[in-house]
């Protein structure tokens, strides 16, 4: 698709323009929204906890709303980014909710 290429081009020169109309478009549009995010985490793009963080939920809910679609969970972790981004996921669920693990 043409335009998908032209905005990987615009990208490169203008980064902000992109990503503040593609945050637009997936605030207006939270289906796709959770649809990119859902897929980065099959594509082990992102972790669970990364994909939870994103969409607002706890990891638990998640991973129960993933296996029941269907969509295989990863438990655990398998490279040091990964580490770090579980840590980084966990600290920002802790400090937006009022109890802590």
């Amino acid at each position: 698709m043409w335009q998908l290429k032209q905005l990987e081009r615009l990208h490169e020169i203008e980064p902000d323009t992109v990503d503040n109309a593609i945050a637009e478009l997936l605030n207006k549009e939270p289906r796709l929204r959770e649809k990119l995010i859902v897929g980065a985490y099959i594509d082990r793009e992102i972790n669970l906890g990364k994909a939870a963080e994103l969409l607002g939920i706890h990891p638990v809910k998640l991973r129960e709303q993933l296996l029941s679609k269907g969509i295989p969970v990863r438990i655990g972790v398998e490279t040091i980014e990964e580490i770090v981004a579980e840590g980084i996921a966990a600290k920002g669920i802790r400090e937006n909710t009022k109890w802590s693990l």
